[in-house]
Order: structure tokens, then sequence, then C-alpha cells
């Protein structure tokens, strides 16, 4: 794990808790840190340069976020979410979609369709390509631009919060939607509805969209239970 560089010998407590927890929070969400690794307090204090007092209050901001679980006398590690958990997190994540679809569609420009179908295009280019990386960022880009349009902040933060949890996932949710291609389809569907001013449909679109994985992980889950 590299360093945290520090810009000065001298930094405030708060200064330095925010760098180690920023420092934490991005090697979780990046991967570096995969699911299931333990964060042992004394060796990431020599690592990091930073006594263990900044670490344990950053540890304890990421486990508030559900990033990270803290076990009793045994250290934290960082958290993997079970199949329950990734269904219940889809369903969440299907309802607050549903949402923002319908407060943004009424919110909607000439800017943000022409945006939306060009991330769009590019995850048909890339799914024909089978660039897995490349068609997530567009996907993300697609559903977070209407989540911005739907003007309402308190959402936009729980949905944040939401993404830092599923992201670390994003193979997993890729494999359990299946064809690309279906899914450039789907977006396709809610842009046409959107356009029309539908919001209705247009959300029930997007929710059906997202309910994609739920399906196919129930699906899993009865087949393995049946073996």
């Amino acid at each position: 794990m590299a360093g945290i560089a520090m810009q000065q010998p001298r930094l405030e407590n708060l200064t330095l808790r925010e760098r180690v927890y920023d420092h934490l929070r991005s090697e979780i969400l990046d991967g570096s840190l995969a699911p299931g690794t333990e964060l042992a307090e004394v060796a990431l204090s020599e690592q990091l340069g930073v006594s263990r007092g900044p670490l344990r209050e950053a540890i304890g901001r990421l486990a508030a976020e559900g990033l990270v679980t803290v076990r009793p006398r045994r250290g934290a590690v960082v958290r993997s979410l079970s199949e329950e958990e990734f269904l219940e997190f889809y369903q969440v994540r299907e309802a607050i979609e549903a949402m923002a679809v319908k407060l943004a569609v009424p919110r909607l420009t000439p800017d943000d369709f022409e945006v939306l179908s060009a991330l769009n295009r590019e995850m048909d280019e890339h799914g024909a390509r089978d660039e897995v990386e490349a068609f997530f960022k567009a996907n993300l880009a697609f559903h977070a631009r209407l989540v911005e349009a739907c003007g309402n902040s308190k959402l936009q933060e729980v949905y944040r919060l939401l993404l830092d949890q599923l992201g670390r996932y994003r193979m997993r949710s890729l494999t359990l939607r299946g064809n690309l291609q279906r899914s450039v389809a789907e977006h396709a569907a809610i842009l046409r509805a959107a356009k029309r001013g539908d919001t209705e449909r247009a959300a029930q679109l997007m929710a059906d969209h997202i309910r994609v994985p739920q399906r196919r992980l129930k699906r899993g889950s009865k087949g393995a239970e049946a073996k």
C-alpha cells in the first residue's frame, strides 16, 4: 500500500484524520483493499506513517458507512456483502432510481437528452467490443446524470452512499445483468419515454431495468438450494 504524502510535518489532527480516511476509502472503493482484507492497525500505522488514533477514527467512519466491519478484540476487515444484502441493496436502488426518474423527467433539458443519448451510444460501442470496464463507466454516468437531474439533494446523497457499497461489486453486477446489448436497449427505451414526457412509463422501465440482476440472483439462490 502506498504511503500518504504529507504536505508538511505539522498537520492538525482533523486534517490528518481526513487524509487517512480518504486514503483508506479510496483503496476500498477501487478494489485495492478487497472484501475480507484485514485492516491491521499496527501495520497500517507503519505503512501510512500515522499514529493509531487517527487510524482508528478513520476506520470508525468507514464502519459507519458500511465499508468496514469492526470485530471486537479481533480488529477490522473490509466488509463483504452476502447474497441477501446484495439483493437488498438492489431493491433500495430500484426504489431510489425509479423516484429519481419521476422527479427528473419534467426537468430534463435538451442538453441532458444529448448527454444521455451519447452515453448510451458509448455503452453500445463498448458492449460490442466487450470492453466491460468502459461499458460500466458509461453506464454509471448515464444513471448518475438522471439522478443529478432529479434536483433532490437528499436522494442524491443516499444514492452516492449506495453506489459506494455496490461499486466494488460491479463485475458481479454485470455478470448478473447478462447481455450488455439488452442493457443498451433498456436505456434507450427509458430515454424514449422520457422524451415523450411519460414520467410513469420511464420510471417503470427504470425499475424493470434494475430488477434484472435481482431476478437472476434469486434464480441462482433457488438453484443452489435445490442442489
